[in-house]
């Protein structure tokens, strides 16, 4: 052929061949572009959702100050509601000045026991966001109520500070650090860079804590024993005997009844919360199926103790 079609054809090949990479380059920075803002609205999404429920787990104070001040006699209904009170206030300025810190805090000389950095939110990154710290705010607090039903009437207002002080400031964020803090010596979210580094979890899974039913509750729930064995019961709680008293009781059914819905409210924030995220197919399902076991279990509990109780003093008595 000619030399200079020759030419020409090749030349007009690759002004193709530029303007395909061209179109081709165009795309591939729109879809980048598109893939990012899509990362951004999915950890918007997933922000707002852990927000709102963190703001319901904190609702749950409100359940725990009306169950407890209805299961209590009508002169310390004052006392065990500023206890409540006490929970949330004194827990948020003490896990902002050093519980955050013992719980997340990962310094440059990190170790599996306790935190050591990101002390009154100073250096809290990308991954330590607001939120997170809110959602674990509202369990430490949830943590310190537990204990307020276990030494209600007979346990001193100086003292019970000073406990809930010591338990949102030390006591709960310490076992955060061991359990749900990639750096604890109990975690189950070690990783090596590849992934999960498995070699290092305790029996190669560590602790699997999804909810806090061993952070949250077992840490209060044991606090709880330990205070009422060391006060003691009630006075007039039991009979000379040993016996309980039947005719001890709280002075309102109705704020108990109120909390528990109130508390039972709560939990969904506290279990599908939990999943800290929605807006994936996989973590929309998880926490669907979290609720809904929720549910079942608050109900099926309900029934059980209704039964237990009809069966025990032959009524349908709440008082039971």
């Amino acid at each position: 052929g000619n030399p200079l079609e020759l030419s020409q054809q090749l030349q007009a090949t690759k002004n193709v061949s530029k303007a395909l990479v061209a179109i081709l380059c165009r795309q591939f920075q729109v879809s980048r572009s598109q893939e990012e803002d899509m990362e951004k609205i999915r950890d918007s999404v997933d922000g707002a959702f852990v927000l709102a429920s963190a703001a319901l787990v904190f609702f749950m104070q409100a359940g725990f100050a009306m169950l407890c001040a209805g299961s209590v006699r009508e002169k310390n209904c004052m006392n065990i509601l500023l206890k409540n009170i006490l929970d949330a206030c004194v827990g948020a300025v003490v896990f902002y000045l050093v519980g955050f810190g013992f719980a997340y805090g990962t310094g440059s000389r990190t170790n599996s026991f306790i935190g050591n950095d990101d002390f009154w939110l100073q250096d809290i990154t990308e991954n330590h966001s607001w939120h997170l710290f809110f959602f674990q705010w509202a369990f430490a607090a949830a943590t310190a109520t537990i204990v307020s039903g276990s030494v209600a009437e007979r346990c001193s207002f100086q003292a019970y500070i000073l406990y809930s002080m010591f338990l949102t400031g030390f006591i709960y964020p310490v076992i955060v650090h061991w359990i749900w803090c990639g750096e604890g010596w109990l975690t189950a979210f070690a990783t090596n860079g590849y992934g999960v580094d498995k070699a290092s979890l305790l029996f190669s899974s560590g602790m699997i804590d999804f909810a806090g039913s061993g952070v949250v509750h077992m840490t209060g729930g044991l606090a709880g024993l330990m205070g009422a064995t060391i006060i003691e019961p009630r006075s007039g709680r039991f009979n000379s005997d040993g016996s309980p008293n039947t005719n001890f009781h709280g002075h309102s059914m109705t704020l108990v009844v109120l909390g528990t819905f109130v508390l039972w409210f709560g939990w969904y924030g506290f279990n599908p919360g939990s999943q800290l995220g929605i807006s994936t197919p996989l973590s929309l399902l998880i926490v669907g199926r979290t609720a809904v076991t929720t549910t079942l279990s608050g109900a099926s509990s309900g029934v059980t103790a209704l039964l237990l109780a009809k069966y025990k003093v032959g009524t349908w008595d709440l008082n039971v």
